[in-house]
């Protein structure tokens, strides 16, 4: 279930930042793959429809994406010239590939606080990459990752705009 962006939630972010994004790729899960091949040896009895399907599936809600941000201005926290990003989306599912952009990108370490839950189905999972930063977004809801021109970006930077300063996070 798809739950509406809450442009309010870049509160939760520690570093936001313009950027492009270099290097996408999709990590998956080797040890979802070696337990789903071991359910389905070991399950004889299961229907044949449903093993079909089983076979078929080719991601997992623990797989996530990693890529670098060359980043071109900050806006919040700090940031080098590049940043290490893992964007886990389990409620939708992570793209195969993403363009360059630019994009505004909202970024929280994984210990930080994240966003409310916004759905009734939200998963969580521990992040995979504890030390890399994360896309923010509220489970069930859209990234923070926004065409730099785009209004959601807009937004976010009138947004910032309106808060007082505040000490870097990073």
């Amino acid at each position: 279930m798809n739950a509406p962006l809450n442009v309010y939630d870049i509160r939760y972010a520690d570093v936001v930042v313009l950027g492009r994004i270099v290097d996408y790729r999709i990590v998956l899960d080797p040890i979802a793959r070696r337990d789903r091949r071991n359910m389905l040896a070991h399950s004889p009895g299961m229907r044949v429809e449903e093993r079909r399907r089983l076979r078929r599936q080719t991601s997992f809600l623990s797989d996530y994406a990693r890529f670098d941000v060359m980043v071109d201005d900050v806006l919040v926290g700090r940031a080098g010239a590049m940043l290490i990003v893992t964007w886990d989306n389990s409620t939708f599912d992570e793209p195969r590939s993403m363009p360059p952009g630019p994009f505004l990108i909202a970024l929280r370490d994984p210990g930080s606080r994240s966003p409310p839950l916004r759905g009734p189905s939200a998963t969580i999972l521990p992040n995979r990459e504890p030390r890399s930063l994360t896309v923010l977004q509220a489970a069930c809801s859209s990234p923070f990752i926004f065409e730099s021109a785009s209004n959601e970006a807009a937004a976010v930077r009138w947004i910032l705009a309106q808060r007082p300063t505040q000490p870097n996070v990073r």
